[in-house]
């Protein structure tokens, strides 16, 4: 029997039945850690702040794999890929949840009018908050029923409004970042995000014949 190619290598990782949960332990190891750090006072002189930044980080770096999948999927002909980006795009919601409860839990003593006012009063708040609500629509329509229920084509148009998410959340990621003229890591995120969703404008563009 011949070798079997890189690809196929590839393909047969992918469909074996531990992949899932590899990736989910995987992806689950950053909270792990900071539930560690936070547990034993790990997170530097001021751990509020180095909860909310470290959640958001990674709620950014689970926000690019996903988009990643699809080009990654189609340039190394692995269709398995696919099975993997409903569990990453729920881990992108998950992080941002912790993000979120970790600024409203530190920051705002869960004070729901004093929320309200900061997401009214700060534009960068007022963008992340944008961006939970869009999530949010997309985390619950995330499923094989609600797939049918919509129709194939219904719920694609309604989950490209993760290009919008993206783009909502490096502005987030760029007016947290701007306090303290801390842009290499911005313009890092910016690169992979541009260039994520460049190829699926030049890929949209070759289809189309334009």
């Amino acid at each position: 029997m011949p070798p079997l190619r890189p690809a196929e290598k590839a393909r047969a990782l992918l469909l074996h039945r531990a992949a899932k949960p590899i990736v989910f332990g995987l992806m689950l190891l950053p909270f792990c850690w900071l539930l560690y750090a936070t547990l034993t006072n790990q997170l530097g002189a001021n751990p509020a702040e180095a909860l909310i930044r470290a959640s958001g980080d990674w709620t950014l770096r689970a926000l690019c794999l996903v988009l990643a999948v699809t080009p990654l999927r189609i340039i190394t002909a692995t269709p398995a890929l696919a099975r993997l980006r409903r569990m990453l795009g729920l881990f992108v919601y998950f992080y941002l949840i912790v993000h979120l409860l970790s600024y409203s839990g530190f920051d705002m003593a869960f004070e729901l009018t004093d929320i309200a006012r900061d997401i009214a009063k700060r534009p960068f708040i007022l963008v992340g908050f944008s961006a939970f609500v869009l999530l949010t629509a997309l985390a619950a329509t995330s499923s094989n029923r609600v797939i049918r229920l919509l129709g194939g084509k219904r719920w694609q148009r309604l989950h490209r409004l993760v290009y919008l998410v993206a783009g909502l959340a490096l502005l987030h990621f760029f007016w947290m970042r701007a306090g303290k003229h801390n842009f290499a890591e911005v313009l890092v995120y910016a690169a992979i995000l541009g260039l994520l969703l460049g190829w699926r404008v030049v890929r949209f563009v070759k289809k189309n014949g334009a």
